[in-house]
């Protein structure tokens, strides 16, 4: 199946999907990527970007709203079954998250955005704004190789951001959860 808003999405049943979404006006509006860029080196810059960002919106570094992120994440695998984690982690401006969807993955992220928005935005006092950018970013996962790559990549994401030197120091990963 196949949906599409600027990025087309697709969705195969059993195939484990590597999802990422940020907050909105997260990059900078002067980003420019060659036009030779595949999308895999235009993901890993702008993931860079989100990395580095000091200003823009950086809400999820704090702990009152980063943690009903990982428990919507945690919510939605364990209560509502619409998946299974494999690995995730929420960083300053963005999710990465590796699972294998139940349910349709627009249903999954449409479920987790809503949920976190309204939440953030009321613990933030930041009613009626934009809390996530509306497209989010999707990767079906070919093989096991790939997966485990993308388990290291989510879970390395803030050593290589500088914010910890082991993935199990940053707690709000699955790394430091032990998912």
């Amino acid at each position: 199946m196949a949906y599409r808003r600027r990025l087309p999405h697709f969705q195969a049943g059993d195939c484990p999907v590597f999802l990422t979404w940020r907050l909105y006006g997260s990059l900078p509006p002067s980003r420019v990527f060659g036009s030779e860029a595949s999308a895999g080196h235009a993901f890993v810059a702008m993931d860079s970007l989100l990395d580095r960002a000091r200003s823009g919106p950086l809400h999820l570094r704090r702990p009152e709203v980063a943690g009903p992120m990982v428990r919507a994440l945690l919510y939605g695998q364990d209560s509502m079954k619409y998946y299974q984690l494999h690995a995730w982690v929420v960083m300053a401006n963005h999710v990465h998250v590796l699972l294998s969807p139940f349910v349709e993955v627009a249903k999954i992220t449409h479920s987790l955005k809503r949920f976190t928005a309204r939440e953030a935005n009321r613990i933030l006092g930041l009613i009626g704004q934009p809390f996530w950018q509306d497209e989010s970013y999707d990767h079906l996962v070919r093989d096991g190789g790939e997966f485990d790559r993308i388990v290291r990549y989510i879970e390395n994401n803030p050593v290589t951001a500088g914010l910890v030197s082991a993935p199990v120091d940053f707690p709000w990963s699955s790394a430091a959860h032990g998912s």
